[in-house]
């Protein structure tokens, strides 16, 4: 399995000062920002997604530039909200998500994307035809909340199956990052929605947001790794703050930065849950077949982006299994 980074971290850096310096860490892999809430700042770069897709020479230049440091694309990234009610945001996630399939399926051929991926979120509707902002439902009564989840998931079937029929044709899977606050969160809610749009759809698998809803995400990995689900994998951390989660419970809508307050906060690797979990992980990857990219996150707010990184590349090289298993000498198969 290869090392990656979301170079999302890297906004304030040209895209090839980022590269240089992602290179010299012995990171593998880049993920790269195409739109929606991420942005597309080293793409922009080329003269953005479009450009790239369309224009064979300035992709050759992206291509060049990652090839030449030994390294490739492992997914475009585009997290957004492609059922929005609002239909001019709706309009330009789903616009940012067709932009990516196509480079994608164009870094397929070019020979730098090894599996034709593009990541995003599955969206959240609002609560009905007529809403204005999106509607996260997280209980079943009093009733009306079980009659807008009817709702939705029948939007979300609707648009899905559209789309799990366009990225079949361009080749691509889209892998969605389970996240609260969006249809798809946690294990259940990812197979109902590649069960009723299709098998190019599939996960993002990312732990930090299994972890605060009690999931175990190893758990979940198995369950969802049977499936065939997992296309992409993110290696961030969470960790829980067992005194403000007692008293409120880990719901928390307070600011990420609100550090002192939260329930819990994202961690760099090895800060949330050791370097044993992050072995097991890797373990469990190799277990249902997953042998593409572990793609490093960074979104702690305790710690600098080269600190961050460099903290969290430390425990996963050590984790990793880069190597194909050898002959079980010492037993029949």
């Amino acid at each position: 399995m290869k090392i990656g980074i979301f170079t999302a971290l890297f906004h304030d850096k040209p895209f090839e000062e980022a590269l240089d310096y992602i290179a010299s860490t012995g990171i593998q892999s880049v993920e790269l920002g195409g739109g929606a809430y991420p942005g597309s700042r080293h793409l922009d770069d080329f003269g953005g997604i479009v450009a790239l897709a369309e224009d064979d020479a300035k992709r050759a230049k992206l291509v060049s530039l990652v090839k030449s440091r030994n390294m490739i694309i492992s997914a475009v990234s585009v997290h957004g909200n492609p059922l929005h009610p609002n239909r001019e945001i709706q309009r330009e996630h789903e616009e940012a998500f067709h932009n990516a399939v196509r480079l994608a399926e164009k870094l397929h051929g070019d020979g730098v994307m090894p599996q034709a991926t593009v990541n995003g979120f599955s969206g959240c509707p609002g609560d009905s035809p007529r809403a204005k902002m999106p509607n996260w439902v997280t209980c079943a009564w009093p009733d009306e909340y079980r009659e807008i989840l009817d709702y939705q998931w029948k939007v979300a079937g609707r648009y899905w199956r559209s789309q799990n029929r366009m990225l079949k044709t361009h080749g691509v899977k889209f892998a969605i990052e389970a996240h609260p606050g969006f249809l798809v969160y946690n294990t259940d809610t990812m197979l109902r929605l590649r069960k009723a749009a299709g098998e190019n759809i599939g996960c993002n698998f990312d732990p930090s947001h299994f972890w605060w809803q009690g999931i175990d995400p190893l758990v979940s990995l198995r369950v969802l790794g049977e499936a065939g689900a997992i296309f992409h994998a993110h290696a961030k951390d969470t960790k829980i703050d067992p005194r403000n989660a007692a008293i409120n419970g880990n719901l928390d809508t307070k600011s990420y930065g609100d550090i002192l307050e939260r329930s819990w906060i994202f961690r760099s690797v090895g800060y949330g849950h050791g370097e044993e979990w992050w072995k097991d992980f890797v373990s469990n990857l190799r277990m249902i077949g997953y042998d593409y990219v572990l793609s490093i996150e960074h979104e702690d707010s305790m710690l600098s982006t080269k600190e961050g990184l460099e903290k969290a590349l430390d425990v996963l090289k050590r984790a990793n299994i880069s190597e194909k298993p050898g002959p079980m000498f010492w037993a029949k198969d």
